[in-house]
């Protein structure tokens, strides 16, 4: 063969080949993935101006190469043009807080090193640090009068001493001392053990800067949201002041605070919480969300509103049976804006002073995962911004007027690695749990390119919570599972939130129980659409969803492999560990452990433990204090004594949740597929779909 007919054949053959290689790595990175959360963007906690002209935001981003994640403030038109940021750099920017005349923002960061309260001009964009504070400032508020700017911040106590300690020799390196705790709460998710060290007071300082000046006082914690009056003199909050406010964290009042002079008063007074006080511009009403606690799992937080002194009491909320949330009065005084969760969809909606609620908008959602959450805001014009999210669509803005709320989008920060990928698509389904007929609420996620002639293997992804709900709306994690070549089934079982406070308290005092027949018939539902191969079935979730997984694996072996992400396995050691003791004892059980063994027991995990012959990994954060990892041990060394198949993932310095570094969030996603990887099994070894009883 001559050379140049030789050069010719393999330019020939390259020409063919190239286009097929192409193609495969294209159709590879046209579905969403998990590295692709490095380049993932949120946006959130939206602020419209005051004008209603214009909206700032806080736009969160990861960074690959320090693995972490940050947050900087971006500004947008009303219309939609004009969308720049007002800060930048490796630095986590939250909180923006318009001033009263719209010509300046205050905002919380980490850019000086300690996270401080900044002050940012518009008309020049020069920022500067307002505060020199040791421990993180929160719950930023503008006075109307744009003289002061509120803020909440931990103030060290001394600690307790018990013993006389040595003092080191000069030059010598002893290790840490001893220290001495004697609070309930002593470390808290997130925060960990720092949350013992001191109390939480409220703290003014001039919008010019200075000396913060403390409003509050005692060994209470203040951490509610900071409302001030119209006049500038007093800021309303929410707190338990009680003696026993360590034991009832939950009773809270709402509180006015004295700018001037100091004095306390309480506007409230009830059993229960009465939290998130809003004023009216006029000064004469404040909306507030509380109800009288019967300590049930479940309660409707409802919206009420009483006169300036703590008067005149009545909810407005009466007819909605559910829970709402975000209060704001938009710069009117005859009715107050809220969001709520009705059927997995949260929705923005209003109260008029006579009780009469309509709704604005709905699909409000936090870009991150089904579970509900996102912000909104209101301005007097009534013009309004809210955090907009379908099951197709991460969250962006969205904009419309009180006259005209069909929303329009103006942003959309996930375009450039979004639009040229293929999303798997979500199915809303119904059906009836084989437990008692009740319809259960689901969603199906197909894998992108989904071919309904073929089978497929099924994932139960299962809430946390448990008194939360799932939704139609964008979730990153699912979507990562989904593009893995499996379809993905997440359902609202009884206890699930956005339903009423009946369907919620169906798991009262029964949590594990009869939401394994919802879960369990939702499967059925999804092998019966005919697409979902019965031999591929696996089960997975997280928390609430994590407990859950353990006592479906623990009454059925339909499954070929489970993967449990930071569980309660053992209620007994978990209300004398967690960080929410409280609530378990108090709204989750019927009293102490002590006292209650046999319903601690029963609702154990390790109760069915001996029943599981599912292939588990057991995945959880080191510094997890809301499920805390002894937990996970605790069922990883069960299943070890009796043999089953399972492996402890252990995540270094991750609390709940396992999102804090994005490679630590990546990896989670990956463990999980690959352990379904590794069991996807064949015809020959399929699960029994028995159910144990």
């Amino acid at each position: 063969m001559k050379k140049g007919n030789l050069k010719f054949l393999l330019i020939v053959f390259f020409l063919t080949i190239l286009p097929i290689s192409s193609s495969l790595a294209l159709e590879k990175a046209a579905f969403f993935t998990a590295r692709d959360i490095f380049d993932y963007e949120i946006v959130s906690d939206c602020q419209i101006s005051p004008d209603g002209k214009k909206i700032v935001y806080v736009r969160h981003f990861a960074d690959i190469l320090s693995d972490s994640r940050y947050s900087n403030l971006w500004i947008v038109e009303f219309d939609g043009s004009g969308h720049r940021p007002l800060t930048s750099g490796l630095y986590n920017d939250h909180s923006p807080r318009w001033s009263p005349d719209g010509k300046m923002i205050a905002f919380i960061s980490n850019r000086e090193g300690k996270p401080q309260v900044y002050k940012l001009w518009l008309d020049t964009g020069q920022m500067a640090p307002l505060t020199r504070l040791q421990n993180p400032p929160s719950n930023i508020s503008w006075s109307p009068d744009g003289k002061y700017i509120a803020f909440c911040c931990q103030v060290p106590s001394k600690p307790r001493v018990i013993a006389t300690l040595l003092t080191p020799p000069p030059g010598a390196k002893w290790a840490e001392p001893a220290k001495v705790i004697d609070r309930l709460v002593y470390r808290f998710d997130g925060a960990g053990y720092s949350v013992g060290e001191g109390y939480f007071h409220i703290f003014i300082v001039n919008s010019e800067g200075g000396t913060p000046h403390q409003i509050s006082s005692g060994d209470f914690d203040h951490r509610g949201n900071l409302e001030w009056t119209p006049d500038s003199l007093f800021i309303l909050t929410s707190v338990n002041l009680k003696e026993d406010a360590e034991y009832e964290p939950y009773d809270t009042e709402v509180y006015e605070f004295s700018v001037p002079e100091g004095k306390v008063r309480a506007l409230t007074q009830r059993k229960g919480p009465d939290n998130f006080p809003a004023i009216s511009p006029d000064g004469k009403r404040i909306a507030y969300i509380g109800y009288d606690d019967r300590y049930q799992g479940f309660q409707v937080e409802k919206l009420y509103v009483m006169n300036r002194e703590g008067k005149e009491i009545h909810v407005l909320t009466e007819s909605l049976d559910r829970s709402v949330s975000n209060l704001s009065w938009g710069g009117r005084n005859d009715c107050v804006y809220f969001l709520y969760s009705d059927k997995g969809n949260t929705k923005l909606g209003f109260a008029t002073l006579n009780g009469e609620i309509k709704v604005l908008t709905g699909n409000i959602g936090n870009g991150i995962s089904a579970y509900s959450g996102g912000s909104f805001s209101v301005a007097s014009n009534g013009n309004f911004v809210f955090t907009y999210s379908r099951p197709d669509h991460p969250v962006d803005l969205a904009v419309a007027t009180i006259t005209d709320p069909k929303p329009r989008l103006i942003t959309a920060v996930n375009e450039d690695i979004l639009a040229h990928k293929k999303l798997g698509e979500v199915e809303e389904i119904w059906y009836e749990s084989s437990l008692d007929g009740r319809k259960i609420q689901g969603w199906i996620i197909k894998p992108p390119d989904f071919d309904p002639s073929r089978k497929y293997p099924l994932i139960l992804e299962i809430h946390g919570g448990p008194f939360a709900n799932y939704g139609d709306r964008f979730d990153l994690e699912k979507q990562c599972l989904a593009s893995a070549g499996y379809v993905v089934l997440y359902t609202n079982p009884r206890g699930s939130t956005s339903y009423g406070e009946e369907f919620g308290n169906l798991i009262h005092h029964a949590y594990p129980g009869d939401d394994f027949y919802d879960l369990n018939s939702g499967v059925d539902a999804a092998i019966r659409k005919g697409y979902i191969d019965e031999e591929r079935l696996y089960v997975t979730g997280g928390s609430g969803g994590g407990v859950l997984t353990c006592w479906m694996i623990g009454r059925t072996n339909r499954f070929r492999a489970a993967v449990t992400v930071y569980p309660v396995i053992n209620w007994y050691s978990w209300v004398l560990t967690t960080d929410i003791s409280i609530l378990g004892v108090k709204y989750w059980f019927p009293g102490m452990p002590w006292d209650h063994v046999e319903h601690y027991e029963k609702r154990s995990l390790l109760s069915v433990v001996k029943n599981v012959t599912t292939p588990t990994m057991v995945l959880c954060g080191e510094e997890d204090w809301r499920c805390p990892i002894s937990e996970s041990e605790q069922y990883y060394k069960a299943l070890k004594l009796r043999k089953v198949e399972t492996v402890l993932v252990r995540v270094p310095g991750e609390p709940h949740g396992i999102r804090v570094r994005p490679s630590h969030h990546i990896s989670k996603i990956q463990h999980i597929l690959g352990w379904f990887e590794q069991h996807k099994g064949s015809a020959s070894s399929e699960p029994s779909s028995r159910a144990i009883e």
